[in-house]
């Protein structure tokens, strides 16, 4: 039975030139007691589908109809819950539960209203943090107090705003479960915006895409038994269907070409891949190296009150010219401290880095590092942003050649239409892609990536992805990537290696992924050794999410002294 129905839907912002056309024609029946889940890009219009399931916004054209009756304003039957907290900060976890009661059932006796926040207080796992305000809450617990107060309206309806975006990965799968577990309890019907496949496919009953013109795509029926096990499903032949189908739907409509010419990159040479007449400057404690990038019993110990804390510990791991690394490990393993010490900007405090038969020592161009945020000077254009760089690695080049190295990337990286846009003015899947442009445009002899899609959006992720693999593809250059994005970790890199948990964290596991390159999200989908890989870097990290420690190293045995 149909509870909630959209018929012929538009809606439109502004007016005459100015109108922005954000959903179109959008026909929609939630039935009563489904669990739906909207997947789509940025920008596609799903919060504006959500707030006219709320009746937050009206329709420009056609119905919002809620058991047959327009939707006008927002009911206590459409329970909602937003991305973004909005708790009254004054007030403690209870009150803030509480005020939602005051104003649904005003004549509820107060004693029945206090059972109520109590039960759903203890729902959301809160019972220890009753008297707590806001500001002595994290992210994760904030979210599960705008789950109990929403609950508590006891509506017939959930609306879920991509609750769980701003969560780390640990919290956002647990919070899920218990969104999960909430629905099968009461068979409420939810609606569930994210853009997030997999999660997709553990919480739906049906997955409808958005596009990115705001039309309705295709609809995907999820037939996988429940309880879906979020380990189990790495092995489950219909989420391994379900996922490439999905994922390629979304390529297909949301990910283009974006490159605007065939543009030739300049015959010109970087100051750092210039021939050096000076000797070699050696690192204190650096040997030959047999690889292009050596990473040589590599400590980083802090001084603190309590003494010296070795946060990074034996760190050896040696690249070759042209290989693509993926570092990745449990928040806190020194994955970020390992990759600050390559670029210069860390002190190393034992053992030693070459690259290309130098020591690292101090911050140099030669090193290019991508940032999780791009740091760009917000009053500068995508061009000038990249050119600061440009200038100072290619002195021997004419300002034209400079000019076509700088067009050069940005076109790569889908900026050809926005060179001469602010920063200020941009998204920050934009401000990134001036990011990668930056670093690729500096010829560098080793690219550092920290994070770099961390902040963006899983779908918007994807998209970057591609550039980075397109650019990257033509250019070769050796690479580290620090990510905990498992997939991302895959996909990217010719060697996936694992560290374990912090302090004295070091190189647990490597993972060689003998995958076809030029690489592809879709096609990595398909090859039958991909969730191979998958389950290995799962499994590790599954082990020390735990607590686990890695075996200490066995000394090696004294020699025997000759008779």
């Amino acid at each position: 039975m149909s509870i909630l129905k959209f018929e012929n839907v538009s809606k439109d912002f502004g007016e005459g030139t100015a109108r922005t056309h954000v959903l179109k024609d959008i026909t929609l029946d939630v039935q009563e007691g489904e669990f739906l889940v909207l997947l789509g890009f940025s920008g596609s219009g799903k919060t504006t589908l959500i707030n006219l399931m709320a009746g937050l916004e009206q329709p420009t054209k056609g119905s919002v109809t809620f058991k047959g009756a327009p939707i006008t304003g927002p009911g206590p039957e459409r329970g909602v819950i937003f991305q973004n907290y909005s708790l009254m900060p004054w007030l403690t976890v209870n009150g803030n539960v509480m005020l939602a009661l005051d104003s649904v059932f005003p004549n509820m006796p107060r004693a029945e209203k206090a059972a109520k926040v109590a039960h759903y207080v203890d729902m959301v796992g809160l019972s220890h943090a009753t008297t707590r305000r806001p500001a002595e809450l994290s992210g994760g617990m904030r979210q599960r107090v705008n789950v109990a107060r929403a609950l508590a309206m006891n509506p017939e309806m959930l609306l879920l705003d991509e609750p769980l975006s701003a969560l780390d990965a640990l919290t956002r799968a647990n919070l899920a479960d218990e969104i999960e577990a909430i629905w099968d309890a009461d068979k409420k019907t939810c609606v569930l915006i994210t853009n997030d496949v997999d999660e997709a496919i553990i919480l739906a009953d049906r997955i409808i895409a958005l596009n990115p013109d705001g039309t309705l795509g295709d609809a995907f029926t999820v037939t996988i038994p429940r309880p879906r096990d979020r380990m189990e499903m790495n092995h489950h032949d219909g989420f391994k269907k379900l996922r490439a189908e999905i994922t390629t739907y979304l390529m297909d409509v949301g990910i283009k070409a974006k490159v605007d010419t065939a543009r030739e990159l300049p015959n010109v040479t970087a100051i750092h891949n210039l021939p050096k007449a000076q000797a070699d400057v050696q690192a204190t404690q650096s040997q030959r190296t047999d690889r292009y990038l050596e990473f040589s019993q590599l400590h980083k110990i802090y001084p603190t009150p309590k003494g010296p804390l070795t946060v990074v510990e034996d760190f050896d791991l040696k690249l070759d010219k042209g290989e693509f690394i993926s570092l990745i490990g449990h928040s806190g393993c020194g994955k970020s401290t390992v990759l600050t010490m390559a670029a210069g900007l860390n002190d190393i405090s034992k053992g030693v880095i070459n690259l290309d038969g130098r020591g690292v020592v101090g911050a140099d161009p030669e090193r290019a590092v991508v940032f999780q945020s791009p740091n760009l000077f917000p009053w500068l254009s995508a061009r000038e942003n990249v050119a600061i760089g440009v200038d100072k690695v290619y002195p021997r080049a004419s300002q034209a050649e400079r000019q076509d190295v700088v067009e050069y990337y940005l076109e790569r990286v889908g900026l050809g239409d926005a060179m001469d846009r602010p920063a200020h003015s941009m998204s920050n899947g934009m401000k990134q892609r001036v990011g990668i442009a930056r670093a690729f445009a500096l010829s560098p002899k080793l690219l550092l990536l920290d994070e770099p899609f961390g902040m963006l959006d899983s779908l918007t992720r994807w998209e970057l992805q591609e550039v980075l693999m397109e650019v990257w593809d033509r250019t070769k250059v050796t690479a580290v990537c620090v990510t905990h994005d498992v997939d991302e970790a895959i996909l990217l890199a010719d060697r996936v290696v694992m560290m374990t948990n912090g302090p004295q964290a070091t190189i647990g596991k490597i993972v060689d992924v003998d995958l076809p390159r030029p690489r592809t999200r879709k096609a990595l989908l398909e090859h039958p050794d991909y969730y191979k890989f998958r389950q290995e870097v799962l499994d590790f990290l599954e082990e020390y999410e735990h607590g686990a420690k890695p075996t200490p190293k066995t000394p090696a045995p004294a020699p025997i002294a000759a008779e």
